[in-house]
């Protein structure tokens, strides 16, 4: 066989090898426009991001319970009823004025009410207290009105004194303290603690006691 001849054999069988081994190794491949999943990458990255998002998806299980003071949005989500956007606003809203404390702290949150709080508050548990019953607490118990006394008579005003102050007065709770004021802003400045007496349910036994305790004869 002439030389050129057996040159021509040798490439056209190398030329059919490659076109094979090409063959071989893209059906090893998708095909063209085929959807391809990533498995796990050199890092495991790919993985551990699939695992945590399918973590948050996941419905709470029997007896799981989410801190709502504390879990971050993507727990959130998990609750029943609360949405990526929900979920986005209970904890932008705990952010910017502390914790909630309760089911009824987080009825403040827009978008939340009372058909969702009952389909949470299973799996619901706070941690936190409200800023307003921190500084409540701080503050102490409020001051009591102190007594009336010789050197409190002169300052009680019955014609200026409100409900809180009239109570502080002998035989005089808090029904009455309203009337009181009640008939002072319709019928204008009382001319004398006598004229108590013409407030409905204060007769002339209460009005010498309160005379008695503001000093008036």
């Amino acid at each position: 066989m002439p030389s050129e001849h057996r040159a021509i054999l040798i490439l056209l069988a190398l030329a059919i090898g490659g076109h094979g081994a090409r063959h071989v190794l893209s059906s090893s491949e998708a095909a063209p426009g085929a959807i391809r999943f990533l498995g796990d990458s050199a890092n495991g990255s790919p993985r551990a991001h699939r695992d945590s998002v399918m973590a948050h998806a996941r419905p709470l299980g029997r007896g799981e319970r989410i801190d709502l003071d504390r879990a971050s949005v993507r727990e959130l989500e998990r609750l029943p009823g609360v949405g990526p956007g929900l979920a986005r606003k209970i904890a932008a809203d705990r952010d910017a004025r502390g914790p909630f404390g309760s089911l009824a702290g987080l009825d403040r949150v827009p978008g939340v009410g009372a058909g969702l709080l009952a389909r949470i508050g299973p799996a619901a548990t706070f941690s936190g207290t409200p800023r307003a019953a921190s500084a409540a607490a701080s503050a102490g118990p409020p001051a009591a009105a102190p007594p009336v006394g010789a050197g409190s008579r002169a300052a009680i005003d019955i014609n200026t004194a409100s409900e809180a102050v009239l109570q502080t007065l002998p035989g005089i709770g808090p029904a009455k303290a309203r009337a009181i004021v009640a008939y002072r802003e319709a019928h204008g400045p009382f001319a004398s603690v006598q004229a108590l007496g013409a407030v409905p349910g204060i007769g002339p036994v209460l009005v010498a006691k309160v005379a008695a305790a503001l000093g008036v004869p």
